[in-house]
């Protein structure tokens, strides 16, 4: 029970970095006019590429960690109800 609740935040937590990590290179690669800066026509490809692919992957991993907190409180709020259950059953 206690493992999905882990398993939800640190999921969420390295898809919102990754899309950091994303976004902040992708900042710091303008120029003064607002325009990214490659070295070659492949360079900027490839990296725009890896990025969409890796801006993909935060999202399965936010979205996975998001299910796995909502998993845990369906979990604790079916633990305790039962509980509640046992105790007007005594």
């Amino acid at each position: 029970m206690v493992s999905s609740l882990v398993i939800g935040i640190i999921f969420s937590v390295a898809g919102l970095a990754i899309r950091y990590w994303i976004n902040r290179r992708k900042f710091y690669r303008r120029g003064p006019m607002g325009a990214e800066g490659f070295s070659s026509y492949e360079s900027s490809v490839f990296i725009k590429f890896i990025e969409r692919i890796g801006k993909w992957i935060a999202y399965g991993l936010i979205i996975f960690g998001l299910l796995s907190i909502w998993v845990y409180s369906r979990e604790k709020k079916d633990k305790e109800k039962q509980g509640m259950e046992m105790q007007k059953l005594k």
